[in-house]
């Protein structure tokens, strides 16, 4: 058997397969289940800002509203913390999650602007979380708003939380920056641990019978692996930041070309939900078995062969692909 050690923001893993947040992870069962299948960690589900704020601020209007009304009600309601079950609920998970498995468990944080709610990762921290990772879902729809503004909410929410925790800090990325190598080179820069790439935004859809735009849930596929392996593989010996590489991953060989090119771990999602928390095992077998077949005693000995440093054709990465396949249409 190859050995299929990583490490991805200090954290040593057995392999480099890490399931990604997900509804999965809201069971203690289904975490026990990813385990034993053979993750080498696992990111549990996201706790969202509006989950944390939403409850605080109704609960705080009604509360004294009330108070200001009848006195003598001030001491019969609860402090607003008495609310915030979705947090509880999750603190707890990372502490059974902790106890029942033996793998690092990353907490995840979603959300979209730089207000208090960061303070809940250093609740993530005494919970025993390994790790946490920062999804800033954010989606710019003001034509006041800069580039750079933009950018600078990623920088402070960064900075925000690496003063709560001492535990490593991932930043998961949207692919819509007009300088990826900038905002990742200035985010390692910050003391971001690692770098996810990229977060997979679920976009509405329109309802032209209703006239209301409506959910769409469309799980990706292994041709969605291409656009954060090029930015892997550019980002590659660039940044100091682990790099860990996300959407798209379906087989064996999709985790192969996200270590080839430069990533750390690759995390996988849609194809649990599709196949079963079992396709784990299929995954880590067959990155053992491939690089069997390829002679490689290490994973170490593929990690960035075929990045943009590293690739006997660095040009693939740039306009080189873009113009061979164009011109081949025209000829």
């Amino acid at each position: 058997m190859s050995n299929l050690t990583t490490h991805y923001m200090g954290l040593k893993l057995k392999n480099p397969i890490v399931p990604s947040a997900s509804p999965l992870s809201r069971s203690l069962d289904n975490i026990k289940k990813m385990a034993e299948a053979g993750a080498a960690a696992i990111t549990l589900y996201s706790l969202f800002e509006e989950q944390i704020d939403r409850e605080a601020l109704l609960t705080d209007y009604i509360l004294e509203d009330q108070k200001n009304r009848y006195a003598e009600m001030t001491d019969f309601f609860p402090e607003p913390e008495f609310f915030r079950r979705d947090e509880v609920a999750y603190l707890d998970l990372i502490r059974d999650a902790k106890r029942a498995v033996d793998i690092p468990v990353i907490a995840s944080l979603n959300g979209y602007s730089e207000g208090g709610w960061t303070r809940y990762a250093r609740l993530f921290e005494e919970a025993g979380a390994d790790a946490i990772e920062l999804n800033v879902y954010y989606i710019p729809t003001s034509h006041r708003l800069t580039g750079s503004q933009v950018e600078a909410l990623y920088f402070n929410v960064l900075r925000n939380v690496k003063e709560q925790v001492s535990i490593p800090v991932a930043m998961k990325l949207s692919p819509f920056f007009s300088s990826i190598p900038h905002i990742a080179t200035v985010l390692s820069r910050s003391g971001a641990d690692g770098l996810v790439l990229f977060n997979r935004f679920y976009q509405p859809d329109l309802d032209i019978e209703a006239l209301t735009p409506r959910r769409s849930l469309v799980l990706s596929t292994s041709a969605e692996i291409q656009v954060p392996l090029r930015w892997i593989g550019i980002l590659y010996g660039q940044v100091q930041a682990s790099l860990a590489l996300t959407s798209g991953i379906h087989t064996a060989e999709d985790v192969i070309k996200a270590v080839m090119a430069g990533a750390d771990i690759a995390n996988v999602c849609s194809v649990l939900l599709q196949e079963g928390i079992g396709s784990l095992t299929a995954l880590v077998d067959g990155v053992d078995q491939w690089l069997e077949r390829h002679e490689y005693a290490t994973l170490d000995e593929i990690k960035g062969i075929l990045s943009h440093k590293e690739s006997p054709n660095p040009a693939a990465f740039e306009r080189a692909n873009y113009v061979q396949l164009i011109g081949m249409e025209d000829r």
